[in-house]
């Protein structure tokens, strides 16, 4: 309360100075009386000051160079140079609150059924193309603040992964290993689809250096031969190297059966299997499921 009471004393302060200027009577007085206006104190004195140059500020704004920032600084008895210092440290607060409601703005627009999914990273390449030069950290730090988290729509999922079996499990083999090129390790999992009025099963083999999708099927079940198809294109559109390859996987049934060691070993692929219950061990086919689920299955 105390800022709007200096800042409305400090325009009513700059229109006398106005009028004191066009006159010229009265001068000494009026500037007398403006300087008791500061307070008796250091804190006063700086609150007034700042309601001065945010009063000149805007004045400047709404008739130009009318007057001067030299004139108006000088007749109410303020630095020009403190002036400028304020409009400076107080362009980047603006442009920050500007960008805080534009976020906010997306954020609440991306929404679907009350529900937030868009990540900040989307939100950044929005910003980017309305013209702001923001990166997506900034966006991540300010919707932390904010409380603007994503908060994903719990939904039915049927189980795609059966990882009670007496087939061998091989070990995380890709938990260190950080590709160089292509054709290193391949990572593969197998998601839902869900149609109109039936789910359908979607098996993929990405590649964790190019990130691209190398082989894929679908099918209306999970047995054996919706991971066989996806691992058979995989191995029709790319030339591995026997031995150099590592295909990591869950620890379900359709990767550890037989008839997928025997097509695996034939290519010389080795195998890699992430812990059970361990989504982390497979982040990246993971993410990649989650992330065409959203965008564009349940768009």
């Amino acid at each position: 309360m105390m800022v709007e009471a200096f800042a409305a004393i400090a325009r009513t302060d700059l229109l006398l100075v106005s009028h004191v200027e066009d006159q010229e009577q009265g001068a000494g007085s009026f500037l007398c009386s403006l300087a008791a206006c500061q307070g008796a104190t250091p804190d006063d004195g700086r609150t007034w000051r700042d309601a001065i140059y945010t009063v000149i500020r805007a004045t400047m704004e709404q008739q130009g160079e009318g007057i001067g920032i030299e004139r108006m600084c000088l007749l109410v008895g303020v630095s020009r140079a403190g002036c400028y210092r304020h409009w400076l440290a107080s362009t980047p607060r603006e442009e920050e609150t500007t960008l805080r409601d534009e976020i906010q703005r997306l954020s609440l627009a991306n929404r679907k059924n009350g529900y937030r999914h868009n990540g900040y990273r989307p939100i950044a390449v929005l910003l980017r193309h309305e013209g702001w030069t923001v990166n997506h950290k900034r966006v991540a730090r300010i919707r932390r603040e904010d409380n603007l988290l994503c908060v994903p729509k719990l939904s039915f999922r049927p189980a795609t992964t059966d990882w009670r079996h007496g087939w061998p499990v091989s070990p995380n083999m890709a938990r260190h290993l950080v590709p160089m090129a292509v054709n290193q390790l391949w990572v593969a999992d197998i998601t839902h689809v869900r149609l109109r009025e039936e789910f359908v099963y979607l098996a993929v083999i990405l590649d964790a250096f190019s990130r691209l999708v190398v082989g894929w099927a679908m099918a209306e079940h999970l047995r054996a031969d919706l991971a066989l198809s996806a691992l058979d294109m995989s191995l029709g559109n790319r030339q591995e190297t026997p031995g150099a390859l590592v295909h990591h996987s869950d620890q379900g049934v359709q990767y550890a059966c037989g008839d997928y060691i025997v097509r695996r070993e034939r290519a010389g692929i080795q195998p890699s299997m992430s812990r059970p219950g361990c989504p982390w061990d497979n982040a990246m086919a993971e993410r990649f499921m989650c992330s065409l689920n959203r965008d564009e299955v349940n768009c």
